[in-house]
């Protein structure tokens, strides 16, 4: 969001007061907002971004490229805090660690609390978090094995944790009149070629979300988005991937190369920023081509 000085000195008066309750704080921040912006297509560098499971991985990648282009952002772990308060004193001042389960609704709101004390109420998410897996296709459970607790597992951290953060920015982000939620897919969706029965399953009802809930936030300003990727070279969770795969994807893949973190964390970006505006509802494959959606 643009803001003239006025603005800016309306922010710095507010910054000053540190009312106790944070709904009000929220309240008063977003009111100050709607009277003196003059375009609702914040800038990356106005956004206060929460990035979910950015201890380490993909999600690290995702919030060094957001502070790379002058974010403030919330690292969210809920276990890794060393790598995420690592990552936070690397990335300079305007980052930090945030604990949190997302599986949590009372863990979400204490910790949007926490990240608007320190940077003013998020603007933006990206909902990065996943439960704990290894991407191996020798080890995983195929469906003589499988139970519903494995999908269970995952739909409490991707499913049920972008719901807790939605129901917990939603009237906030739509009081200011912006928003970005910004959520993490996969290409196995549309090509499934290792089976993941639970993973890609839960992935496929996120999208879902992500399109039933940009239905509904958008005419309040509020943009619900996808990025999905392949395997990715390298993660704590694609370590255990044999090296025989990732040539044979890098192979099928027109690019010839596997997708990096860095790479796939730059394409969630363009969902954050003034370009994508207008773009609502949409999962962006971001995989070198192997999958054309």
């Amino acid at each position: 969001m643009q803001f003239d000085d006025k603005a800016t000195q309306w922010r710095f008066f507010f910054a000053r007061q540190q009312p106790s309750d944070m709904t009000t704080q929220l309240q008063i921040w977003f009111f100050i907002s709607q009277v003196l912006v003059r375009d609702m297509s914040a800038p990356i560098s106005e956004q206060v971004v929460i990035v979910t499971g950015a201890g380490r991985g993909l999600g690290a990648a995702i919030a060094t490229s957001f502070a790379r282009e002058g974010a403030k952002v919330a690292i969210n772990y809920r276990k890794s805090q060393a790598p995420a308060e690592a990552l936070a004193q690397a990335l300079g001042e305007d980052a930090a660690a945030f604990q949190a389960d997302v599986r949590d609704d009372a863990d979400v709101q204490r910790m949007i609390g926490d990240v608007t004390e320190r940077f003013g109420p998020p603007t933006t998410v990206v909902h990065n978090a996943l439960a704990d897996f290894v991407f191996n296709g020798d080890a995983r459970k195929k469906l003589d094995e499988i139970r519903w607790p494995d999908f269970e597992a995952h739909a409490l951290t991707g499913l049920n944790g972008a719901l807790n953060l939605i129901r917990a920015l939603k009237s906030v982000m739509a009081a200011g009149g912006f928003g970005r939620f910004i959520n993490i897919g996969t290409n196995l969706f549309q090509n499934p070629v290792v089976p993941y029965h639970d993973y890609t399953a839960i992935k496929a009802s996120l999208l879902s979300l992500t399109r039933t809930a940009a239905a509904e936030l958008g005419p309040h300003g509020i943009t619900v988005n996808m990025v999905s990727g392949g395997l990715l070279r390298t993660t704590d969770a694609s370590a255990a991937t044999p090296d025989e795969v990732f040539d044979f994807i890098a192979q099928s893949t027109p690019l010839r190369s596997v997708t990096t973190p860095a790479e796939m964390a730059d394409a969630v970006l363009f969902f954050a920023s003034p370009w994508a505006r207008a773009v609502n509802g949409q999962n962006l494959v971001v995989d070198g081509g192997l999958v054309f959606n």
